[in-house]
């Protein structure tokens, strides 16, 4: 690293390491992206509103795991899903990150009047199908109605419960320099899917949501790596980038991707490429990220890509102590950039 390198890192972090406050005057559809305007809101308001210390994606409450979400995709259904299977997948999912099997849904329905009922019985059906096959009931639920144009035909929140696994040992607090960064497949295969249906673009590629249910992979990931493996993530809104980039910021260590590396099937990298996005930034519902001690990271290689839709499963950089707070990508060309946390929103409404 060269010394004028040097010194815009270290200017980088300085300005990355200051707290968080909420200034803006207006919520845009930027606060929903997952990336820097969304952890203004949340590490500026939400969170000192509630006390709330560590922003996981679920509580950990004697034993159990608790978490909440809420879908507003559009459209509502699209290849490879529909807003009813990523309600359960992106709850379940978010249990399995802190290690918990997944055991019951609460589940809320917003609906738009006028809604056909055969597209709700199709999401009612895709919902119990789901939770199927994730091994998960839904125990309990609400419905509400607005009126015309008040929604795009449905919201649904779903809140979920699971038993956090003896297995597991899990926390941005626990990674260390040298841990390895793995993914667990091919990355922005979802948003580039809803985004893809919606028309707006005028381009056509086989390209299908990868949404499923990730316990079956963390019970792999977790009998292979035991205390081996540190945290885990599912890189959703923001994608990889984002997901990384709270990590660091969370463990105050640096981190360090080989672009090569990264997973990219042709079709969502070719239409990525014509709209300019990065596919780092694009969401997914059905990878996640797990940062793994040296030891442990081959045998956690081979117990992902033993499931079906992790077969691309990739070690793609490791964990740094320098610069604290910032991920690193070492980029094609053999150069180093700095990869930010997103800024605008180029995918709104993808979950």
């Amino acid at each position: 690293m060269t010394e004028r390198e040097g010194r815009a890192l270290t200017l980088i972090e300085r300005v990355r390491s200051k707290p968080l406050r909420f200034r803006d005057d207006r919520i845009t559809m930027a606060h929903g992206a997952g990336g820097k305007a969304t952890l203004t809101l949340i590490e500026g308001l939400l969170a000192p509103a509630f006390g709330l210390s560590e922003l996981d994606d679920a509580a950990r409450l004697d034993g159990l795991a608790f978490t909440t979400d809420s879908f507003v995709v559009k459209p509502i259904r699209f290849p490879g899903g529909s807003i009813g299977e990523l309600a359960v997948n992106g709850t379940v999912n978010d249990l399995a990150m802190a290690g918990a099997r997944p055991l019951a849904l609460a589940l809320a329905l917003v609906l738009e009047e006028g809604l056909p009922a055969d597209e709700l019985r199709a999401e009612v059906e895709a919902i119990a199908a789901a939770a199927r096959s994730a091994g998960v009931e839904v125990v309990a639920g609400d419905t509400k109605v607005v009126e015309r144009g008040r929604c795009d035909s449905m919201y649904v929140t779903t809140t979920g419960i699971g038993a956090i696994d003896e297995r597991a040992r899990l926390s941005p607090a626990s990674l260390r320099p040298g841990d390895r960064i793995l993914v667990s497949g091919a990355i922005g295969a979802h948003g580039t899917a809803v985004m893809l249906a919606r028309g707006e673009f005028e381009l056509d590629a086989a390209v299908e949501s990868d949404t499923r249910s990730l316990w079956p992979a963390v019970d792999a990931l977790l009998e292979a790596s035991g205390p081996a493996l540190r945290c885990l993530r599912d890189a959703t809104r923001g994608g990889v980038a984002s997901v990384l980039n709270e990590l660091s910021r969370a463990s105050g260590t640096a981190m360090l991707v080989r672009e090569n590396e990264v997973p990219v099937r042709p079709p969502v990298a070719g239409a990525c490429e014509i709209l300019g996005i990065d596919p780092m930034y694009v969401a997914n519902e059905g990878v996640l990220v797990a940062f793994v001690a040296p030891e442990g990271a081959q045998d956690a290689l081979a117990a992902l890509r033993a499931f079906e839709g992790c077969e691309d499963a990739a070690d793609i950089g490791e964990v740094k102590s320098e610069p604290p707070g910032l991920v690193l990508v070492e980029t094609s060309f053999g150069g180093r950039r700095v990869m930010d946390m997103l800024v605008g929103d180029p995918l709104p409404r993808i979950c």
